[in-house]
């Protein structure tokens, strides 16, 4: 009796779940109602002739956390979900969760360095009103752009300026500029060796990573010619502050970098946070390169992305 309960209970399983058939045709095709049917099909979970699995990204997505905070030595990483390798997709789902994280890590009394970029807007857009005091925001590298072309950079402060309550400090000038005696000059002024020094001491440094593609945003704001792009489309994988790094986290241009305003890549070691927001199968090279230089302590990335530094 209980073979023939067996077997009636796994012919039942095979018409449910493999051929998609509903209780009541399978009902009348073996002859039995449907209150039959779905006792067996309960008495097949029951006994473990079927064993249901959830296929939970988010469990999924806790795993790969963990085994790149193991990988890359970091303290925290979050992934966001996404498999469509979609940019701005992807921008809006890591962005939302950089600014949950900053809610959750910012004290009273913090100071917050950010950059610009599309993905630190994507940040700046899902920034609510902090409840925390005393905060400061502080622009870590040079703004202005030779070129019509937006950095976000301007839209970026006044979001975090208003999310924060706090008038958030611009570094007014180029982020790279044409020589670097020019820059040195500039830098001694004293108003502009107060910003820096500020951004020296943030706590939290909020920073993405570019690419060398064609449509890479610094390369289309008028700071560099096209030899220059050349050169570092051959040597580069990407940016970081708008340093341009080789695929181990060294400087892959050093009389570009000195032109360059900003915080120096070092600096970025020694934050509590320095949280590293970046997303899409396009930056994989340079997430890559920044963390081989030990730049960030936190990841901000996608699925696709995660999966892609766990197999290399």
């Amino acid at each position: 009796m209980q073979n023939k309960k067996t077997a009636t209970a796994l012919k039942i399983c095979h018409l449910y779940y493999d051929d998609g058939l509903s209780q009541n045709e399978i009902a009348k095709i073996i002859g039995i109602s449907r209150p039959t049917v779905s006792r067996l099909l309960q008495y097949s979970h029951e006994t473990g002739l079927v064993k249901i699995e959830i296929a939970d990204p988010a469990t999924d997505l806790d795993v790969l956390s963990k085994q790149l905070e193991t990988k890359y030595n970091l303290k925290k990483v979050l992934i966001a979900y996404d498999i469509s390798d979609n940019y701005a997709a992807i921008n809006e789902k890591i962005g939302q969760l950089a600014a949950e994280y900053l809610d959750e890590i910012v004290q009273n009394g913090y100071s917050i360095g950010i950059s610009w970029g599309k993905t630190i807007n994507a940040v700046a857009n899902n920034l609510k009103t902090s409840e925390k005091s005393n905060i400061k925001v502080v622009q870590l590298k040079g703004s202005v752009a030779s070129s019509d072309m937006n950095n976000f950079a301007t839209e970026i402060l006044e979001k975090f300026g208003k999310a924060f309550q706090t008038n958030a400090i611009n570094l007014p000038l180029p982020v790279i500029f044409d020589n670097a005696t020019t820059k040195q000059i500039v830098l001694e002024d004293r108003f502009i060796k107060k910003i820096i020094d500020e951004g020296k001491k943030t706590n939290i440094a909020l920073f993405t990573c570019g690419t060398v593609r064609n449509d890479a945003l610094l390369f289309n704001l008028g700071y560099l010619n096209q030899k220059e792009i050349t050169q570092l489309q051959k040597n580069s994988v990407g940016d970081v502050m708008s340093r341009f790094i080789t695929k181990d986290g060294k400087i892959a241009n050093q009389t570009i970098n000195d032109r360059t305003v900003g915080s120096d890549l070092d600096e970025l070691k020694n934050k509590d946070y320095s949280i590293l927001v970046a997303g899409s199968m396009k930056k994989v090279s340079s997430i890559k390169g920044a963390l081989a230089g030990n730049y960030a302590n936190v990841l901000i990335t996608d699925y696709g992305v995660a999966q892609k530094l766990l197999s290399e």
